[in-house]
């Protein structure tokens, strides 16, 4: 692949690094948004069980997609670090390749970690009150 091509496919691998954030970080936002106003997403255990497969699904969709955009990102800065008399912008991402990691393994930790804070608060603090 020449360059040109490399760098299409790094825009397209940002992309999708982007898009997937945004089903997830959505549906979290509102989720966290509803318990600060109701306390709870109501009586009954149905919806509340229907809300945390919505959101774990998304959550694991999300992470494929960011996991496998990055992993495809990487592998561009790789096939750049080859060409001989490459432009800046190859050597800016082949510099800055190493922070798609953050994509791959803490942006998902982060999102386990909202999401057991909200099933915290679905399930075991209305047992609690």
């Amino acid at each position: 692949m020449n360059e040109k091509d490399l760098l299409a496919l790094w825009s397209k691998a940002r992309l999708h690094i982007i898009v997937s954030q945004l089903a997830p970080t959505f549906l979290l936002t509102i989720s966290v948004v509803i318990l600060a106003i109701t306390g709870d997403l109501g009586p009954s255990a149905a919806v509340r069980i229907a809300a945390a497969g919505v959101l774990l699904a998304s959550g694991i969709l999300g992470f494929i997609a960011q996991f496998t955009s990055a992993s495809e990102a990487q592998a561009v800065a790789v096939d750049l670090q080859k060409i001989e008399n490459r432009s800046a912008v190859s050597d800016r991402i082949i510099a800055t390749a190493r922070w798609t990691v953050i994509v791959k393994f803490v942006t998902p930790a982060i999102f386990v970690v909202i999401y057991l804070a909200i099933l915290w608060a679905l399930f075991i603090s209305p047992l609690i009150h």
